[in-house]
């Protein structure tokens, strides 16, 4: 993530000096946010030998050793942080004894630009039946099963690593294996993408409860009257 913020500070400041209006679009709720709040990274350096005997342990066990750590900053976490090994990885390793503080991944320093956040909604409906076209097109139209299966057999991409790429990797994978049939890994694939964009709905919500205003729209029209009112006041 540190590596994200760098590198989109660059490209917004780039953009600005040649006086135009940058423009984020997707991405992880986690990361829009270290761009929008300012986070602040930790420089507790990655611990490769740690790192090796934490990812043999699944997300219960990674979690309680982390409670163990520092329990308070445990119980903050929220249900996708407690699930996710890489996250909860990261947290132990900068919370770790020797370390002369535990902090979080990051801290908030502030905002470093004005920036205007719009979030799209869907009906529940719509948003299902785009959730499955698309999944349909990455799977049929883009080839993405001759994707995974060139990443594990041409550029030597193990089965565990694939599988942290994200949903659509971990269940082609599963598939390549033999693990699942195609129409059992479209469906469970479907039904995680789903509860994906909940959880990321959910982040976005939360966002909102700890301060931030994001200007909930329902089409473009409605977006581009927010933009407008946006531009004029700058």
């Amino acid at each position: 993530m540190l590596k994200y913020q760098k590198l989109a500070y660059k490209a917004i400041d780039n953009i600005l000096a040649r006086g135009k209006l940058p423009i984020i679009v997707g991405g992880t709720g986690l990361y829009l946010q270290a761009i929008v709040d300012g986070y602040e990274l930790s420089k507790v350096k990655p611990d490769k030998k740690l790192r090796e005997k934490l990812e043999k342990l699944d997300a219960d066990e990674l979690f309680k050793k982390l409670q163990g750590l520092n329990k308070k900053f445990a119980g903050r976490l929220n249900k996708s942080e407690k699930k996710n090994k890489r996250r909860l990885i990261r947290y132990i390793e900068i919370c770790k004894p020797k370390n002369s503080e535990c902090l979080a991944e990051h801290s908030v320093s502030g905002a470093k630009y004005d920036f205007l956040l719009i979030g799209l909604i869907w009906p529940k409906e719509i948003l299902r039946e785009r959730i499955y076209k698309r999944l349909v097109e990455r799977l049929e139209k883009e080839d993405m099963i001759k994707e995974v299966e060139n990443l594990h057999k041409k550029q030597k991409v193990s089965w565990k690593r694939l599988k942290n790429f994200g949903l659509e990797y971990k269940y082609v994978a599963l598939y390549l294996r033999k693990k699942l049939v195609y129409n059992e890994m479209v469906e469970k694939l479907n039904i995680a993408i789903r509860q994906f964009a909940k959880r990321q709905m959910s982040w976005f919500r939360r966002w909102e409860r700890q301060g931030i205003k994001i200007c909930w729209v329902k089409d473009r029209r409605e977006a581009e009257g927010v933009v407008r009112k946006f531009l004029k006041r700058k």
